[in-house]
């Protein structure tokens, strides 16, 4: 279900995929993005490319959708953790406002749509399949 989620989050124009790490931040935008798994291991983009990223889906235990309230608008992201709540990368959902700081409708269903798809729950957890 996690490359199912990520598949459907990378077709939307306009997302941030970020990472975090002490003294780094990478900010990646789906836009044109590929995505494959072998094995425990998903791929969003070209490994060709200028830019990719693989995520070890056997860390990856849960999924948060995330509304934050800031003082001129909200924001609005998916979180992804591991089995000890560390947040491991998030992806935001950028151009949600115009200059006025209106909120774009038409964003924010793309937002609600997706919770919707994903039983309508702020946070999502991955059963972790097992080997033989």
């Amino acid at each position: 279900m996690l490359k199912d989620l990520l598949s459907d989050i990378i077709k939307i124009d306009d997302i941030l995929i970020i990472v975090r790490s002490d003294g780094a931040i990478i900010e990646m935008r789906s836009n044109s993005l590929n995505i494959r798994q072998k094995e425990k291991w998903i791929t969003i983009g070209d490994n060709d490319g200028p830019c990719h990223m693989h995520i070890d889906s056997s860390l990856i235990t849960e999924a948060r959708f995330v509304q934050e309230k800031r003082t001129d608008r909200t924001s609005y992201s998916i979180r992804f953790f591991d089995k000890e709540g560390e947040k491991r990368f998030s992806t935001v959902f950028a151009k949600m406002y115009d200059e006025k700081l209106n909120l774009n409708p038409q964003r924010k269903k793309l937002y609600d749509d997706l919770f919707e798809k994903y039983g309508s729950q702020q946070t999502i957890k991955f059963v972790q399949e097992l080997s033989n």
